[in-house]
């Protein structure tokens, strides 16, 4: 490998390493604003624990810049199940006006049941 590909792969490495930095910051952020306004709606719509939200609602400040900067993504995407995904990204044109709301519902309570389990 060159110098000059060894810098380039550096430097998107470098790239990568900010935008998770980033994304966990925006994450706990959002996460303490939706805890503090409804704890439980927020344990649901986060996949987070009661007592996670606890310590995420409390910290402060400097706490989250110096977790927020780990190197690990911090969030979880539970979306891993297709048929979730074929609900949410349905594209049937003529029958999607009617069926939007019944396919958000049901992907729902799909997503429900996989917190509960």
């Amino acid at each position: 490998m060159t110098a000059a590909a060894q810098n380039n792969a550096a430097q998107i490495a470098d790239q990568l390493l900010a935008e998770i930095r980033e994304a966990n910051l925006t994450y706990l952020m959002l996460a303490q604003q939706l805890i503090r306004q409804d704890k439980a709606e927020a344990v649901y719509r986060l996949g987070i624990s009661e007592a996670s939200a606890e310590m995420i609602a409390t910290l402060s400040p400097a706490q989250v810049l110096k977790l927020s900067s780990t190197n690990t993504l911090l969030c979880s995407f539970r979306a891993d199940d297709e048929m979730v995904w074929g609900l949410l990204t349905s594209s049937h044109a003529p029958q999607r006006a009617a069926n939007d709301a019944t396919q958000r519902l049901h992907a729902g309570i799909l997503m429900a049941g996989r917190l509960a389990a």
